[in-house]
């Protein structure tokens, strides 16, 4: 089937902020709670929320997150956002592939409204996509559960199984498969091994760019004779 929709998750898929993100939760982990390395925090916590990551902390070590821990992390992480943040390398042609096909894309994000908008404001990104920008608070389950997915095709018509999701967690592939979208994974920082339940799994955007034309297809012309 054709896809009417692109789905783009944005940490790590649109914005470079894994990577960031991970040494922040990784170095406050290890000066609060527990011991945590950079590929630990990857691990373990990619892709989930502040409240799972509290939550799979104890269940794996035992320590408990002290009170504060949530505040602490997203203001270390706005400072760092704010000096170093970029979007992904080849994006921008992703999008302008995308633009040039008139194919409909968004984002859908398991980031809370202000740290989406922060993210797409550093990347330069934030009025190409506005109006078409969907966060965690916007439904009441996040991913692994389709809900954000499933809200964001319906803002656009589109049938799930139309909708093209690109995304570089495990959960978030769980929940693009969940929600019966197809989905490409994106192993930049993430491990191919555990994106294997995705569709497809590219390394750079740059190879997403090139397969634009193949996944759609410019209408055919017919001339009149």
């Amino acid at each position: 089937m054709e896809h009417d929709l692109v789905i783009f998750d944005n940490s790590g898929v649109l914005a470079d902020s894994e990577t960031l993100g991970n040494q922040v939760l990784a170095g406050l982990l290890t000066r609060l709670v527990v011991p945590t390395t950079f590929d630990e925090a990857v691990e373990h916590y990619l892709g989930k929320t502040l409240t799972d990551v509290t939550q799979e902390v104890r269940r794996r070590t035992g320590a408990v997150v002290p009170e504060g821990f949530v505040e602490s992390f997203h203001t270390e992480l706005f400072d760092v956002f704010e000096e170093r943040l970029a979007a992904v390398e080849g994006v921008e042609r992703v999008l302008d592939g995308l633009d040039a096909l008139g194919v409909a894309h968004c984002v859908a994000s398991n980031d809370t409204a202000d740290r989406l908008a922060l993210s797409l404001r550093r990347t330069g990104l934030l009025d190409r996509m506005a109006g078409r920008v969907f966060s965690s608070d916007m439904v009441e389950r996040p991913k692994p559960a389709p809900d954000l997915f499933l809200h964001a095709a319906a803002q656009f018509g589109a049938a799930p199984e139309a909708c093209l999701v690109i995304e570089d967690s495990p959960r978030g592939v769980a929940a693009a498969r969940a929600a019966g979208m197809t989905v490409y994974g994106f192993a930049s920082v993430t491990p191919r091994e555990r994106l294997a339940d995705a569709h497809r799994v590219f390394g750079a955007m740059d190879e997403l760019a090139d397969l634009l034309p193949e996944l759609f297809p410019a209408p055919l012309v017919e001339v009149s004779r």
